[in-house]
């Protein structure tokens, strides 16, 4: 059997899987407790992330009994961009975990951003805005500056876990970047950001190679009760593990995660090369090419403010009438269109906040179609993201998260990007437990999917001509910003 560990914002799952069939043997979860406040406060106790790990391991022992120490491997990824600094030879944790979503070092951001223009971040990150890491280090600087001092060593979720179970310091490339030490054109740290602070490269933890393994030392042994000397995969980033368990599906599939933030996440070939402003580019797991991970500028945030607005405040209940609203018809009225940058800066007046938008409201407008606008919006904006992708670099879809549940949705997204054919993951909590076991050649990494196709009865030319008036109106509303270009696939040179 295998083990995969996934450490998310909110829950530290666990799976173990049969290495022949890939089978789901047993799986348990764990809450992270999280403190917030009206400053943007995000943080964790990292202690409490041990504290997970063991409780997982004691629940899963608890439901294989002996065959808990027939595990063979054990794999984890986590979410990436979290701050905690640690004494590198102990790693006891001199700070709170400080989340990838706490906001208190945005004001350090903008000012370092503003340091340099944004070919000078692109030269070595290929995206054009430094790493929130960064922010951080500056923000901590103020606040408690005796912690820079001497060798300090920052580490994310997954370095802190990772040295609890091995007893070696790695982060993958994606927590790099978002500490913004990373050069994504060599796969090598670079000390060119951090030295802008009077830090180097001694100041983050060390590379993963590529898919290598470490064995679980005693510390690790005690903390999962489990035989010392088990091979360890790690740290993955969750959006790199996910899409290693959706790589079976084809040669070229596109992961659409439609959860918090919708994320785009596929490998370009060898010869070709993309733009975004906000990339984020890792080795492709074959070590050829590379993969991007792609956030769109909308998510479910968005969507959870459509549900609870137009369909009930109670979510479950708005989940019960969505589905009658798009039962009875999928698109909105004509000409009514939602454009879904709700949580981004106004596009007219970039000091504010909030640049969604309705176009189109008549009379006979109600809460349902506006229900419909904003589904079919954020659908039209991942299909405006990609296009230029997908008719050159993706040969399947793979839809995850949330939102993916819904069969509104699945069809929306089946009949887009068809012709190309589109699955859905049958057990999406899992994507990053399996995943983080690719190292293992086992197919306990192949996550589950089955085919999604768009209903017969789907209006395609109508859908055609509500999303031309989409993109007509986002060109109006919002082709002057340039975070809003669609990712631009060129030849190497």
């Amino acid at each position: 059997m295998y083990l995969g560990i996934d450490i998310g914002t909110t829950v530290l799952k666990a799976a173990l899987f049969d290495a022949r069939s890939g089978r789901l043997v047993a799986q348990a979860g764990h809450r992270l407790t999280m403190e917030v406040d009206a400053t943007g406060k995000r943080e964790q106790d990292p202690a409490a992330l041990l504290g997970a790990l063991r409780s997982v391991g004691a629940n899963l022992r608890r439901q294989t009994g002996q065959r808990w120490r027939k595990v063979a491997g054990i794999g984890f990824a986590a979410q990436g961009g979290s701050v905690i600094i640690v004494n590198r030879d102990t790693g006891v944790a001199a700070t709170p975990m400080f989340l990838w979503n706490d906001t208190r070092a945005l004001a350090h951001y903008h000012k370092i951003s503003a340091m340099h223009p944004p070919s000078w971040w692109r030269a070595f990150s290929l995206r054009d805005e430094p790493g929130m890491g960064l922010a951080r280090a500056l923000w901590l600087r103020e606040q408690r500056p005796e912690l820079l001092d001497g060798n300090p060593l920052c580490v994310g979720a997954g370095e802190f876990a990772g040295y609890h179970l091995t007893g070696e310091w790695r982060q993958d490339a994606c927590h790099a970047l978002q500490s913004g030490c990373y050069d994504a054109r060599r796969n090598k740290l670079t000390d060119r950001s951090l030295s802008e602070l009077g830090l180097s490269a001694s100041y983050v933890a060390p590379l993963r190679q590529g898919h290598a393994t470490t064995p679980l030392n005693s510390n690790g042994a005690r903390l999962l009760q489990l035989p010392v000397g088990i091979p360890v995969a790690g740290p993955y980033n969750d959006h790199e593990a996910g899409y290693l368990s959706i790589r079976h599906v084809s040669s070229q599939p596109l992961e659409c995660s439609l959860g918090t933030a919708w994320v785009g996440n596929f490998t370009l070939p060898v010869g070709l090369a993309g733009r975004s402003p906000f990339q984020l580019i890792v080795p492709a797991p074959d070590g050829r090419g590379r993969q991007v991970i792609m956030p769109l500028l909308t998510g479910n945030v968005t969507w959870d403010w459509a549900l609870e607005n137009f369909a009930h405040s109670n979510h479950r209940i708005a989940l019960e009438r969505m589905a009658r609203v798009f039962a009875a018809r999928a698109l909105p009225a004509p000409g009514l269109v939602a454009l879904p940058w709700l949580n981004r800066p106004n596009a007219l007046r970039p000091s504010l906040n909030g640049s969604a938008a309705f176009f189109g409201l008549g009379p006979a407008t109600n809460r349902e179609d506006l229900l419909r606008a904003v589904a079919c919006g954020m659908a039209f904006e991942f299909a405006r993201v990609f296009a230029p992708v997908a008719r050159g670099a993706l040969d399947s879809l793979v839809l995850c998260g949330g939102a993916s549940r819904a069969a509104h949705f699945q069809a929306l997204f089946a009949t887009l990007f068809s012709p190309l054919p589109v699955y859905k993951i049958t057990e999406s909590d899992l994507m990053a437990a399996r995943g983080s076991l690719f190292a293992f050649e086992s197919r306990a990494i192949a996550a589950p999917v089955r085919r999604v196709r768009a209903p017969a009865k789907f209006d395609t030319e109508a859908m055609v001509d509500a999303q031309a008036l989409y993109q007509e109106t986002f060109d109006q509303m919002y082709g002057h910003v340039a975070a809003g270009k669609p990712y631009e696939i060129m030849r190497e040179k």
